[in-house]
C-alpha cells in the first residue's frame, strides 16, 4: 500500500459523492485491502490511511458502502492488529465514532442481502468497541457453506468445533438470554437509537418475540461495552430478520444465528459456557454455566450437560468430557476429587530410553503382570516395567540394532511367554522376559522395517509370531526356532497396522489395515495364503458409505465374543462381526482434536464393561461401545502407543511411559 494508492481511492470516492454515479473506487478498495492486511494481520500503515478512507465512504450513500463497512470491519477483528501509535491514536479513535455511525445508516438501508447484513452487523458492533465483535471471523462467508461453528474454552483454551450448528430451527432451541439489572447504557450520544425503532413491530415467528425484545433493548441502550456478548449476538439476528434480503432468507439465516446465544460445553475441561463467550478472545468475566442447561458439544445437540465434574469423569449418561488433572502422583477428576493414582514408569539411566514408540503386555500365570516397552532412539532399547506400579525389572536392555517399532507377547503351550520386537531396519529379537535376556541374536533384514507384530494361535495349540513391512510382506514365524512357516496376505497390500483376533479357544484370525484404508482378514491356520479358512472380510461396501478408511486395527473383547475396531485418520471407529464382517453398532464419530495416526487399545474393567482407549496427539477417548459412553482425557505429552493391564491404561509417549487407572480408586 502506498501514498499515491490512497490518494488515487480517495479522488475516486470523492468523485462519487460529488456525482452519486462511478464503481471504479470499489475495486481500488478491493485491491488496496491486502495492503491493509497481509495474512491476516492489520499492517503497521493502516492506522494512518484509514481514518481518510472512513471519512471519504461516510460521505457516500448508505447503500454503496456495505462491502467498505465489512472490510473494515475484518481489519478490526484481526487476529493480529499492532497497537495504534500514540500520535495517531486521537485521529483513529474519532474515525471509528464516524464509522459507527456511516455503518448504521447502512444497517438501515434496504436490499443488504441477509448474510452479507450479519457482517455488517457485526462490523457496527466492532466500531462500537463491543469484545463480541471476532465472531465476525467465523461465521460462514454463505448459508450453503458447512455449517461448523469454531470456539475456544475461555477456562482451558481448548479448540471445540461443534458439527452442523447453523441450521434453521422452527422453534428457539434456547431461552433467550437475560440482561444485567440495572442494565448498562452508553454515556453520551451514539446512533443505535434507530436500529432499535426499526426493530419495534417485527417478529421472526413463534417464541421467537423474547429474542428481539433483548435485541431492542441493547440498541436502546447504544451497545455498551459491558453488554453481554449473547445479547449483543440478539440484536444482530433480530437486525438480519428485519433488514436482511430477501425478507425469508433473513428471517432464516436470523434463527439460526439465534442459536448463537445459547451454550456450549467443552470436550475437554468439561464445562459448560456462553457460546458468545467461546466466540470472543479473551472474554472479560466470563464464567462457565453451573446449572443444567441444554447446550452444543462437538458432537453436535445435546440436553445433558453443565453435569458435575464427578459425573463427568463417570461417564454418566450420554457422552461426557473429562480432563483429568495431575496433583502430585494423584489423578484428579473434573471437580477436584481424587480419581486414583499415577504412576510414571521409572527409568534405571536418565535418558536411556526417552521416548517410547510400542509397548506390549507380558502376562505370566501366577506371576506380576511385567510392560515391555521399546525406546525411540536411534538403536533399540528394550525396558520392562512392573505394570502395576511403574518399578523398572529390567533394562534398558541393549541388544537390538535398530530403532524398534513394534512389539508383541508370544505365550507358548508349554507355558513360557517370550517377548517380540521388530525394528525399523527389519531386524526381529525375541527376548525372555524372566530374565532380560535374548533368546538368540537378533536376526532378519526385511525391506521397509517391521511396521506391525502379534501372536497367532493355531488349532493344535501352535503359537506363531506374525510380522508385517510396509511393503506388504507378512510372514509367520516359529518365535522358538526363528525359521519362516508361512505368509498372508497374497495380493502384497503395504501394511499399517495388524492385530490378532480370537475366534474360539486356540484359534486366531490375523485383521489388517493396509496403506489405502482397506480392511484385510486372514486365517494363518491355513497353509495357502490364497485360502479364507475360517476368516470373513470385512464389507467393503460398509466402509466406502461410512467413509472409512482404516489406519489401525485391534481387538476388542465384549461379553459376547471377541470384535474388530478399526479407526481411521479422523479419529473415527468402528467395529466389526468378524463371523460375518458386518459393522457393529454406531461406532465412534470422529470428535475435536481427534484427527491423527491412531492408536488403540482395549480391555473389560472388573465388572464386565468393554472399554476401548483411542488416543492421537495429546488426546485420549475412553469408548463404552455397549453403553455409548465417552470419556475425553487431555494429556500434557504426545501420546505414541496403548497398552491395558487390567482397569489400567498404559500410555507410551514422547517422554516416557505412565499408567492411568480406568475406573476410580
Amino acid at each position: 500500500m502506498t501514498a499515491d494508492e490512497v490518494r488515487a481511492l480517495l479522488e475516486q470516492m470523492a468523485s462519487t459523492a460529488d456525482t452519486g454515479t462511478g464503481d471504479e473506487w470499489r475495486r481500488t478498495w478491493t485491491h488496496l485491502t491486502g495492503g491493509l492486511m497481509d495474512g491476516g494481520d492489520v499492517s503497521d500503515g493502516a492506522y494512518a490511511a484509514l481514518p481518510h478512507l472512513v471519512e471519504a465512504a461516510a460521505a457516500l450513500p448508505s447503500g454503496q458502502t456495505v462491502d467498505f463497512w465489512v472490510d473494515m470491519g475484518y481489519i478490526l477483528t484481526a487476529d493480529y492488529r499492532p497497537p495504534v501509535p500514540a500520535d495517531l491514536e486521537a485521529g483513529f479513535s474519532a474515525a471509528l465514532r464516524l464509522a459507527e455511525r456511516a455503518a448504521t445508516r447502512s444497517l438501515l438501508a434496504a436490499g443488504t442481502p441477509a448474510q452479507l447484513y450479519a457482517h455488517l452487523a457485526l462490523s457496527c458492533v466492532a466500531f462500537a468497541g463491543h469484545h463480541i465483535a471476532p465472531a465476525l471471523q467465523r461465521l460462514p462467508d454463505s448459508q450453503e457453506e458447512e455449517g461448523e461453528l469454531p470456539l475456544v474454552c475461555p477456562g482451558c483454551g481448548s479448540d471445540t468445533e461443534i458439527p452442523e450448528f447453523f441450521v434453521n430451527p422452527v422453534r428457539p432451541p434456547v431461552e433467550a438470554p437475560e440482561l444485567p439489572d440495572p442494565t448498562p447504557v452508553r454515556q453520551g450520544e451514539h446512533p443505535w437509537g434507530e436500529v432499535a425503532a426499526a426493530l419495534e413491530p417485527e417478529t421472526v415467528g413463534e417464541g421467537w418475540e423474547p429474542f428481539l425484545r433483548v435485541a431492542r433493548e441493547v440498541a436502546r441502550a447504544g451497545v455498551p461495552p459491558e453488554t453481554p456478548g449473547q445479547a449483543v449476538l440478539c440484536l444482530v439476528a433480530g437486525l438480519v430478520a428485519v433488514k436482511g434480503a430477501p425478507q425469508r432468507a433473513g428471517r432464516e439465516w436470523a434463527r439460526q444465528l439465534m442459536s448463537l446465544t445459547g451454550y456450549f460445553r467443552c470436550w475437554d475441561c468439561g464445562r459448560t459456557w456462553t457460546i458468545a463467550d467461546g466466540l470472543a478472545e479473551n472474554p472479560d468475566g466470563a464464567r462457565p454455566r453451573n446449572q443444567l442447561t441444554e447446550a452444543w458439544t462437538d458432537s453436535g445437540w445435546s440436553a445433558v450437560t453443565a453435569v458435575t465434574g464427578e459425573s463427568a469423569a463417570s461417564g454418566g449418561s450420554g457422552e461426557a468430557a473429562t480432563r483429568f488433572l495431575r496433583e502430585g502422583n494423584a489423578l484428579l477428576a473434573a471437580d477436584g476429587t481424587r480419581w486414583g493414582r499415577i504412576s510414571v514408569f521409572s527409568d534405571s539411566a536418565p535418558g536411556a530410553i526417552g521416548g517410547v514408540d510400542s509397548l506390549a503386555v507380558v502376562s505370566r500365570p501366577g506371576q506380576p503382570t511385567l510392560m515391555a516397552g521399546a525406546g525411540a532412539g536411534p538403536g533399540g532399547v528394550v525396558c520392562l516395567w512392573d505394570a502395576a506400579d511403574g518399578r523398572l525389572v529390567h533394562g534398558p536392555l541393549p541388544g537390538h540394532p535398530d530403532r524398534i517399532r513394534s512389539m508383541t507377547t508370544l505365550l507358548l503351550p508349554d507355558g513360557r511367554t517370550l517377548l517380540a520386537s521388530g525394528g525399523d531396519t527389519g531386524t526381529i529379537a525375541v527376548w525372555d522376559p524372566v530374565t532380560g535376556r535374548p533368546v538368540r541374536e537378533p536376526a532378519g533384514n526385511w525391506p521397509g522395517g517391521v511396521t506391525g507384530m502379534c501372536a497367532a494361535t493355531v488349532p493344535g495349540g501352535g503359537t506363531l509370531l506374525v510380522t508385517a513391512t510396509p511393503r506388504g510382506a507378512v510372514r509367520l514365524w516359529n518365535p522358538d526356532t526363528g525359521e519362516a512357516v508361512g505368509r498372508l496376505n497374497p495380493y502384497g497390500s503395504p501394511i499399517r497396522s495388524i492385530a490378532a483376533i480370537p475366534i474360539s479357544a486356540g484359534h486366531t484370525l490375523i485383521a489388517a489395515a493396509d496403506t489405502a484404508g482397506r480392511v484385510h482378514m486372514w486365517d494363518p491356520a491355513v497353509d495357502d495364503p490364497w485360502e479364507p479358512g475360517a476368516a470373513v472380510q470385512v464389507r467393503g461396501r460398509a466402509l466406502d458409505d461410512a467413509d472409512h478408511r482404516a489406519a489401525a486395527v485391534a481387538a476388542v473383547p465384549t461379553q459376547t465374543g471377541t470384535v474388530l475396531a478399526t479407526g481411521d485418520d479422523r479419529g473415527k471407529v468402528m467395529l466389526w462381526d468378524p463371523a460375518i464382517g458386518d459393522p457393529v453398532g454406531d461406532g465412534l464419530p470422529s470428535s475435536t482434536g481427534t484427527a491423527g495416526l491412531p492408536v488403540m487399545a482395549a480391555t473389560t474393567l472388573p465388572d464386565g464393561r468393554s472399554v476401548l482407549v483411542t488416543g492421537s496427539g495429546r488426546r485420549l477417548r475412553v469408548w463404552e461401545p455397549e453403553s455409548g459412553t465417552v470419556q475425553h482425557i487431555a494429556v500434557d505429552v504426545a501420546v505414541t502407543c496403548l497398552a491395558t493391564a487390567g482397569p489400567d491404561l498404559i500410555v507410551g509417549h514422547d517422554r516416557g511411559v505412565l499408567r492411568l487407572p480406568l475406573t476410580r480408586q
